[in-house]
């Protein structure tokens, strides 16, 4: 048995595969986080809180496995993670086995909080469905045709369907959807720029894609505004891959976080907390390990430091809880955490290598209808 002076939580990421960068940015935010929660402290209640960090490789068997481990060997009284919606809907049933909390942050398929839902997992990360509709909100104009280029997996897949119901006035004209994996995007942005390149009114290829190697570059060495008057949108992503969003200046999307665009306290502290230890900015994995951090010590600073399963879930449904994106709260009936979504447009500054997303307009959660889809 775990000494009863400490609570246990295991931290299941990608340390390794795809999703590396997502992985380290998400376990750096997320020891921040309790610090920051715990003032300093690392207990809540007079308990130590023991950090349990495992690889699962982006592997859904890996993830699954790890996660049963980390609940019945390490005795982990909560479990935290993963990064890719593939591992996260391999470990849904093992926290209905064990019957104890999965916070998920960051995997973003809407399936995760959706048709495959128990009532063990929380979500902080942001769903397919908000970026969505927040992208909808950035996008969706009359006569806009759309084409979509998006990875063929359930992030990829759930994103688009949620993209999709969001849409009022635009209208989809073609989907590509290609492996995770792909370096050569050539063929599939042909077919793309073909079935957009003849259509009359402002013509848009938007990108759903994670990982090292997005398409980007390939888009931007096309130079389809000037040729087809093609324009390419897409939603935030991490630092590194938004040097390439320099190439498209004046690029509109939704962001779920970039460092410099909320202004609330938690945000200041993160900021300048990374910049003098990292001497950089946090990213927007960083933010999300920060706000699960922030989630689990408000949880359980409201349970006295007890980490009874059903007491917890009681406690966390509707529970509001501040975060570097300012109030995200549970929703009861899914238990995804509701959250502000931001407008940018991209604008392009020498001081810095990426495209500066610069906010448009924070869409606050309450103007989300964000659709539950648990069927529960």
């Amino acid at each position: 048995m775990a000494a009863s002076n400490e609570i246990r939580i295991a931290h299941i990421y990608s340390k390794t595969g795809a999703l590396e960068a997502y992985g380290k940015q998400t376990a750096v935010g997320f020891m921040m986080g309790l610090d920051y929660a715990t003032g300093g402290t690392m207990t809540v209640a007079g308990k130590k809180l023991v950090v349990i960090e495992k690889d699962d490789q982006g592997k859904p068997d890996v993830g699954k496995s790890l996660l049963a481990a980390a609940y019945g060997d390490d005795k982990a009284d909560i479990a935290v993670g993963p990064t890719s919606s593939g591992v996260a809907l391999a470990m849904l049933p093992v926290a209905e086995e064990y019957k104890k909390i999965l916070l998920v942050e960051p995997a973003v398929a809407d399936s995760i909080t959706g048709d495959k839902w128990n009532k063990y997992i929380f979500r902080t990360g942001r769903n397919s469905s908000q970026d969505a509709i927040g992208n909808a909100v950035a996008s969706d104009i009359a006569g806009l045709n759309i084409g979509i280029l998006a990875q063929d997996y359930a992030f990829g897949r759930d994103a688009v369907k949620a993209y999709k119901e969001a849409l009022k006035k635009a209208r989809i004209v073609h989907e590509e959807y290609l492996p995770t994996a792909t370096t050569d995007f050539t063929a599939g942005i042909q077919r793309l720029v073909d079935s957009l390149k003849d259509k009359p009114g402002p013509k848009v290829i938007a990108v759903v894609w994670a990982g090292a190697t997005t398409p980007f570059p390939a888009l931007a060495a096309l130079d389809l505004q000037k040729r087809y008057g093609i324009a390419v949108g897409s939603g935030g992503n991490i630092l590194p891959a938004m040097t390439a969003y320099k190439q498209f200046p004046g690029m509109e999307g939704a962001t779920y976080y970039y460092f410099g665009i909320p202004k609330n306290p938690v945000n200041e502290w993160l900021v300048s907390n990374h910049y003098k230890q990292f001497k950089a900015p946090p990213d927007f994995f960083t933010a999300g390990g920060m706000s699960a951090a922030i989630a689990l010590v408000e949880a359980l600073k409201k349970t006295g430091g007890d980490t009874a399963t059903n007491k917890l879930i009681k406690t966390m449904e509707g529970m509001s809880f501040e975060t570097p994106k300012g109030k995200m709260t549970f929703r009861p009936e899914d238990h995804q955490a509701m959250q502000s979504m931001y407008h940018f447009r991209i604008k392009v500054d020498p001081a810095f290598p990426w495209g500066v997303p610069e906010l448009v307009r924070e869409i606050k959660p309450e103007e989300m209808a964000v659709p539950i889809r648990n069927k529960r």
